[in-house]
Order: C-alpha cells, then sequence, then structure tokens
C-alpha cells in the first residue's frame, strides 16, 4: 500500500494520503552499544538503554510465556518501561505513563503500550485488542479464507497476453501496439505509477507480517490469518505481473526507469504509520484496496473510451479482484467493531487523523526531483495527473471515508464517551471536511487555467515527456 511545492493537492495534505506530502524519512539515531535504533522519547530529553519504551508487560513476551521466558527477554512480568529507561513497578509505571502520551493523540485506547522506535511509536494493540485478535481465529478460517480463490479457478497474466510461443506472436504483438496507440501521456504516467505500486508487493507482505496477533511467525504457518496473508500476496503478484508485461510490449514506457522506480520503492518501503496494530491495519487496507478498486475501474473506464479493449479487460480483472479483498478486509473490522466496538472506534478515527500515505510514497526514478523537475516530487506529480485525469481523486478519498463510515455503521454506535465518542463525532463529520477541501483545491484549479497559468513536469517513465499537472 506515498507523496514540496505548493500545488492543489497540497491543500489537504494531512487529510489525503494520495494527494499528500511524503512522511519525512526517520531520522534514526544509533544506540551507544546496542544494534538496535531509538527515538528521543517525547517530554523525556533522554533515550533509553534497549531501544524501546513505555512498553508493557502484555507485549514484553507471548501470552501465556513463563516467567523465565520473559526473564530471557530482558523483562519482568509486571513491570513497566518508561521512556528514561528505568524499569519501574506497573503500579508507578501506570501513573507515569499518562505524561508519556502525545497530547494531539486523543484516539488512542488508554491502555495501549506506548513503544517508540526510530521516532515512530510501535506494537500499541492493547490488551483487549489482543484478546479480541486471538478469538477471531475461527471466523477468520470461516470468513476469510473462502474469499480467496483456488488456483485452478484464478486468471493468470499469460491468459491475457501475447503467447511467445505462438507462430503468430509477433502479429498478435504488433495488435497490442496498434490497440496502445492512442493511450496519451497523461494515461501512460498513471498507468505506470499504479504497476510500480503493484510491483511493491513484498513492503505490502511484510507489513501484514509484522502485525502483533495474526503474523506468519514461520512464513508457512497453518493458521488461518497466515493463509489470508499468503493467498491475498499471491493474488495480488498477479497484477503487477500482468501490467508491467503489458506495458513492456506497448513500447511506450522506458522501462529502464520503471524497474529502476520499482527497485528503489522495494528497497525505501512504506510507513503507513500503523504501529504493528491489526486494528489500525485492517482499516488502512480496507481504504486502500477500495481505492486500487476505484483507480483500476477508472483506467478501465478510460482505455476502453481509447479503444484498447485489450487493457481495459486486464484492468477490469485487476479492480474485480481488489473488490473481492476490499470485501475481506472491510469484514474483518466489522467483525472488530462488534467485538470491540470503542477499539475499533478509536483505530478508524486514529488512522483518518493521520491520513491514509498511499503505499508508493516513497517513489523515486532517480531523475525526476533532482534534473527533471527540480524540487518536486515524483508520488506528488504522479498522484496530482491521477486526479486530473478522474482516476483517483480527492473527492474519490471523500467518498471512501463516508463509505467505510456507513458499511461499519459508526453513527449508530452506542459507546461510553470520552474518547470513543470523540472518535464517531470526528469519523462521522471527516468526509464533509474532504469534501471542502476538494471544492477548494478545484477551485484553485479553475483560477489558474483561467488566469492561462501551466504547470507541467516530465516524467522519465515516459521518456521526459511533459504532461501537465492541472
Amino acid at each position: 500500500g506515498a507523496r514540496a511545492p505548493c500545488h492543489a493537492p497540497e491543500i489537504s495534505a494531512r487529510l489525503v494520503g494520495r494527494c499528500s506530502v511524503p512522511p519525512p524519512r526517520p531520522a534514526a539515531a544509533e544506540q551507544p552499544g546496542s544494534s538496535s535504533r531509538c527515538s528521543m522519547a517525547p517530554g523525556t530529553g533522554t533515550r533509553p538503554a534497549t531501544g524501546m519504551t513505555a512498553s508493557t508487560a502484555s507485549h514484553a513476551a507471548p501470552r501465556g510465556a513463563s516467567v523465565a521466558a520473559r526473564a530471557a527477554s530482558g523483562r519482568q512480568p509486571g513491570l513497566q518501561q518508561l521512556p528514561s529507561g528505568l524499569i519501574v513497578p506497573k503500579a508507578a509505571a501506570m501513573e507515569a505513563a499518562p505524561s508519556t502520551r502525545p497530547k494531539d493523540e486523543p484516539f488512542s485506547p488508554a491502555d495501549a503500550p506506548y513503544i517508540f522506535l526510530s521516532n515512530q511509536r510501535v506494537h500499541s494493540l492493547h490488551r483487549q485488542g489482543e484478546e479480541v485478535i486471538s478469538s477471531m481465529s475461527s471466523w477468520a478460517e470461516d470468513n476469510l479464507l473462502r474469499l480467496l480463490k483456488p488456483v485452478e479457478k484464478s486468471w493468470q497474466p499469460q491468459d491475457l497476453l501475447p503467447d511467445a510461443s505462438s507462430p503468430d506472436f509477433i502479429d498478435q504483438v504488433r495488435a497490442l501496439r496498434r490497440a496502445a496507440e492512442e493511450l496519451p501521456n497523461d494515461y501512460m504516467v498513471v498507468l505506470v505509477g499504479d504497476m510500480i505500486t503493484e510491483e511493491a508487493l513484498p513492503s505490502y507482505m511484510g507489513m501484514l507480517n509484522r502485525l502483533d496477533g495474526c503474523s506468519d511467525e514461520t512464513g508457512a504457518q497453518a493458521t488461518p490469518w497466515a493463509k489470508w496473508t499468503r493467498g491475498w500476496t499471491a493474488e495480488e503478484n498477479r497484477h503487477g505481473d500482468l501490467l508491467n508485461k503489458y506495458l513492456y510490449l506497448t513500447g511506450k514506457v522506458d522501462m529502464r526507469t520503471v524497474e529502476v522506480t520499482i527497485q528503489n520503492l522495494i528497497s525505501e518501503g512504506l510507513d503507513p504509520k500503523l504501529e504493528n496494530n491489526p486494528y489500525l491495519c485492517f482499516v488502512y487496507t480496507s481504504f486502500q484496496e477500495r481505492a486500487t478498486k476505484i483507480s483500476h475501474a477508472n483506467t478501465a473506464r478510460l482505455a476502453s473510451l481509447y479503444g484498447d479493449n485489450a487493457l481495459t479487460k486486464i484492468c477490469g480483472l485487476i479492480a474485480a479482484d481488489e473488490g473481492r479483498h476490499e470485501t475481506a478486509y472491510t469484514n474483518i473490522v466489522e467483525e472488530l467493531f462488534q467485538r470491540d466496538p470503542e477499539g475499533a472506534v478509536l483505530g478508524f478515527a486514529d488512522m483518518m487523523r493521520k491520513g491514509i500515505v498511499m503505499p508508493a510514497h516513497y517513489m523515486e526514478d532517480n531523475w525526476h526531483t533532482t534534473q527533471g523537475n527540480p524540487g518536486q516530487n515524483l508520488f506528488v506529480d504522479y498522484a496530482t495527473v491521477a486526479d486530473s485525469i478522474g482516476v483517483y481523486t480527492t473527492g474519490d478519498y471523500a467518498e471512501i471515508v463516508e463509505h467505510l463510515v456507513r458499511r461499519w455503521k459508526v453513527a449508530e454506535l452506542r459507546v461510553s464517551g470520552g474518547r470513543a465518542a470523540q472518535a464517531q463525532e470526528y469519523l462521522c463529520k471527516h468526509s464533509e471536511r474532504i469534501r471542502r477541501l476538494a471544492d477548494l483545491q478545484m477551485e484553485r484549479k479553475l483560477r489558474e487555467r483561467k488566469r492561462g497559468k501551466g504547470k507541467t513536469a516530465g516524467f522519465s517513465w515516459i521518456f521526459k515527456r511533459e504532461v501537465s499537472l492541472l
């Protein structure tokens, strides 16, 4: 599942992930005497000796671990490590912990641990959340795995591409190229960007396998969560493969610069601020799968308008897969709302406050920012083009928020008050905030067009040709 000179999408920098500025790379500090990286803990001015801060006993070792196992992990039961690096009794830690919490983070469960690594919170799942995720194993077996298609019933990239073993392979390629001739440069930029995003799949599987309570500990575990992650990854893998081969065969793309971008993106990873927390991650993936479905459906629609029937089918099949995956992830969060409504609404609000950072936000081709368009950001420019041609817009972002609020019946929740009530109120108004931002963004674009202002960017992917950013 990325984004500064000032232009329209930056209006919504905090709220609209696809059109927002990429988060800065964390400046990690090497802890003396330790190989782990750690950050300055909030409000302390000191560095913890272990690279962790404010962890609770429930996260020090796996649930049910023995006292000896906990001792071997360097922590004792009933103790909590504070930002100063001191080990203190749990009762004292509970008194001190609130002072370490950021004041602008009202939507975090009160009993969630505060651990910071490289300036970022990690392992924030609270005790009740651990129990909920653990209790959902049989639910996942019955409700998730059925949404994966058997391999023998799945399409494969080769089903939709010229057959290299066929005597008329060259004729098939020529036909594909003729159909792609009318695809304009701005469309090609978006199609390439979508493909690159799909190709960063190793980062997305790693994201799922870092979640507390539902990770694949060995890489081949037989748990329902592990089976889902591997099956989902296997299905998603076909998307990048298919689009990559199609684009290569069109001859309309500089494949080497595309490959450089893919390698850079996988090397850089992604940073959606999920905190190893499945509540946050499954909100994020619910949003992302719907966003990706919308994006691929719109590239299919435009391909049809441009007369490329093969590409229309390719993008349509990918969109259908994304829709099925969206169903899976939204069902997970729906079940979280059933079992832990206040925890779920807090997690949903937390992700919306952060903004959904798109998974390709560290996209870099080694040319765009430094040589082609100094000072501009490749992801921001790609996302701007996607917005301008109607593939994925700020309005789509608002629609997704509204859809998820309805889908999970947030307005109908009965909560006890406090942070959960604040989160509920925030979520019910959030899509309107984004729509106002979208309106401002469109008004600015229209004013700039009326004044005859033009802004373009060259893209290495299409041989450095210029594309409009308005």
